[in-house]
């Protein structure tokens, strides 16, 4: 399909941001999105990280998934409902992120706590961005480290076209097997739920990648599709 007019518009930003973040050196000190009780985390942030990019395959992917899967819904839709899906959806990726980093943090921080470690012995360990076991490392990736990427709301789009068009076959690059979109995208949000509980990718890959965020993403996702499908589909089925 044709590149609609949103979709267009939103890579035009995202590369944008990709390139500028790679001149402007303070960029990564504002727009990627910090845990909310650091003081480097802002109020827009939940908005900019969605624009935020690490490496040139993060945008790469991120952003075909944007076409692939925006296109198709923006030509449905019309480009307003699009963009407010498609914000939404970042936004939930986002608040699940925080959601899961503070209850992270907190049940570091108070594990700390009862091993007999004080709480200025722990502001410190904070300060010093060093650890010395897994509870500690915890705490500070819980803290320091910030999120970027628009997959949350590419994962939210995902499972709108999931809702949409549940026969059509969707395949993993690089590994040509049609699997129904139905099927396809509960497997991926199964992965990315049994990753974030292991800590890390069940195939040991991909370390760092906010796991939770994509479900949030895509969780988000659903319950608007579910509104809008209750609402304004009423006696009809989405086929």
């Amino acid at each position: 399909m044709p590149i609609t007019e949103t979709v267009k518009q939103l890579l035009i930003i995202n590369i944008i941001f990709f390139i500028g973040s790679q001149i402007v050196a303070d960029a990564y000190a504002y727009l990627p999105m910090y845990f909310f009780e650091n003081p480097m985390f802002y109020f827009w942030q939940p908005l900019t990280s969605m624009f935020m990019h690490g490496s040139v395959m993060h945008i790469l992917f991120n952003m075909l998934g944007l076409y692939m899967f925006g296109s198709i819904l923006e030509h449905f839709w019309g480009s307003k409902k699009f963009l407010f899906f498609y914000i939404s959806c970042g936004l939930g990726a986002a608040l699940a992120h925080q959601v899961v980093n503070y209850f992270e943090f907190h049940s570091a921080y108070n594990q700390l706590l009862s091993s007999g470690m004080s709480v200025e012995n722990i502001k410190e360990l904070i300060s010093s961005r060093g650890y010395f076991d897994s509870t500690q490392l915890q705490l500070q990736q819980a803290y320091h480290t910030p999120v970027v990427g628009a997959s949350g709301a590419i994962y939210g789009i995902m499972v709108a076209f999931g809702f949409m068009f549940p026969n059509e076959k969707l395949m993993l690059m690089f590994i040509p097997i049609g699997i129904k979109a139905k099927y396809f995208i509960p497997i991926l949000l199964a992965y990315d739920l049994i990753s974030g509980l292991k800590g890390g990718s069940i195939f040991g890959l991909g370390g760092g990648i906010a796991h939770f965020a994509h479900i949030g993403g895509a969780l988000t996702g659903f319950l608007i599709m579910w509104y809008w499908k209750r609402n304004s589909f009423k006696g009809n089925r989405w086929n």
